[in-house]
């Protein structure tokens, strides 16, 4: 459950070209056979892989649908601009989309599209310790005046993300500790004229140690749950504030001790308005692969829902990245993050066929540098984030955009 400006290290959802500690999300290590053996070509004998990648990749199209699968550079170039004017939404479930300070674009994107989306986050604040007590750094990144422009063209809801960087020892274990840290993020909604708050702390706590721990993570719960509570009771722009929590998908096939899974859904009841869950960073530049394989997105709902879980189902936000990768498969390795612009300019200059990995539900291509570097680019498309949106919708779920401004106009005609 970010945009860019001066992003801090650890944000592993930019839209940067480094990614970051948090891109090291779940990479599973039950991958198909096909991509094991792709990897392990890159390896060897990187001069092969450049000939091997798509035969390992690219599937048949399927003849039913063969103007999107068999998509061209030209045909992005030409049409990636093209919006449709119908602005009603197409997309019947929530969207959240989320809106980052150092990608200046999602600002314009979310006044543009303001009617397709329901909640709109932008990447703000950061909670954290200061000796005994708690402040809350990002006021000054909050454009009250985009705010206004947003309230005048639709009714999306203003829910800025609050990452809670406090040391949780210094205040789960008190009342009166996790009371201040209530209060701090209940006046700034007050003051600021938000609609609620989007929480990032899981993946903080699970490096503490805290949610490994039953006593820790009860009280994790705990707080989580009386700050919902605390929110529902509040009524700004008249309405209650909502709480939408972030949470990350599993590491692996299973849940793990560290992951919030069925059990913490039920905990948390009706104190929780929505999850944002992050089904992107499936590979990394260790990994090279697709952003979030479809398979792997439909097995992390799974796991979510099980156990009598499933009635929470249309409080998700299923995560679509409008970000790519470019990997280096040989020259050093590395690569990472890239934006829509960035994806245009590679297809200008380097004119590549576009390949369809049936297997993940995405597109890629392969291209070279002047300096026999060999890359791969994993990109979204009209298909894959269609066939994303299906996922969603089959589930009832709702979605989350990581983020507007790194994607491509034409994605709007889809939402």
């Amino acid at each position: 459950m970010g945009r860019k400006r001066g992003r801090p290290e650890w944000d592993r959802r930019s839209t940067t070209s480094k990614p970051s500690s948090e891109s090291n999300h779940p990479l599973n290590p039950n991958k198909g056979r096909s991509i094991v053996i792709s990897l392990l070509i890159f390896v060897a004998c990187p001069a092969i892989s450049l000939y091997l990648y798509p035969i390992l990749y690219a599937s048949n199209p399927d003849a039913s649908i063969p103007n999107v699968l068999d998509v061209t550079y030209q045909q992005i170039l030409t049409e990636n601009a093209k919006v449709s004017e119908n602005a009603s939404r197409q997309f019947p479930n929530p969207v959240l989309a989320y809106v980052t300070p150092w990608n200046s674009k999602g600002y314009d994107l979310a006044k543009d599209f303001n009617s397709k989306f329901t909640h709109i986050s932008p990447v703000w604040y950061h909670l954290k310790s200061q000796g005994a007590e708690f402040v809350l750094e990002g006021r000054h990144n909050v454009d009250k005046g985009w705010i206004s422009d947003l309230r005048m063209k639709g009714h999306a809801l203003i829910l800025p993300r609050f990452v809670l960087e406090a040391i949780p020892m210094a205040f789960l274990k008190e009342k009166k500790q996790r009371a201040k840290v209530i209060d701090l993020i209940i006046a700034e909604c007050k003051e600021m004229d938000f609609d609620g708050i989007v929480l990032e702390s899981w993946s903080r706590w699970a490096a503490y140690g805290v949610v490994h721990d039953p006593h820790m993570r009860n009280l994790a719960l705990k707080f989580i749950k009386k700050l919902g509570q605390v929110m529902h009771s509040v009524v700004v722009n008249e309405r209650s504030l909502q709480l939408v929590y972030v949470i990350g998908p599993p590491h692996s096939d299973r849940l793990h001790e560290y992951d919030f899974g069925p059990q913490d859904l039920q905990s948390l009841g009706d104190a929780v308005d929505g999850y944002s869950l992050m089904t992107y960073d499936f590979s990394n530049p260790q990994n090279p692969g697709p952003n979030a394989p479809l398979k792997w997105v439909h097995s992390t709902m799974q796991l979510l829902l099980a156990d009598g879980s499933q009635k929470f189902s249309h409080k998700i936000f299923l995560g679509i990245n409008f970000y790519g990768n470019d990997y280096v498969l040989k020259g050093g390795g590395g690569g990472g993050a890239i934006l829509g612009r960035d994806y245009l300019s590679l297809l200008e200059n380097h004119k590549p066929e576009l390949n369809w990995d049936k297997k993940s539900g995405e597109h890629f291509f392969l291209y070279s540098t002047d300096g026999n570097d060999q890359h791969v680019v994993f990109y979204p498309s009209l298909l894959s984030i269609e066939m994303r949106l299906d996922e969603a919708r089959s589930w009832g779920a709702g979605i989350s955009i990581w983020e507007i401004g790194q994607g491509l106009d034409y994605f709007f005609n889809l939402l």
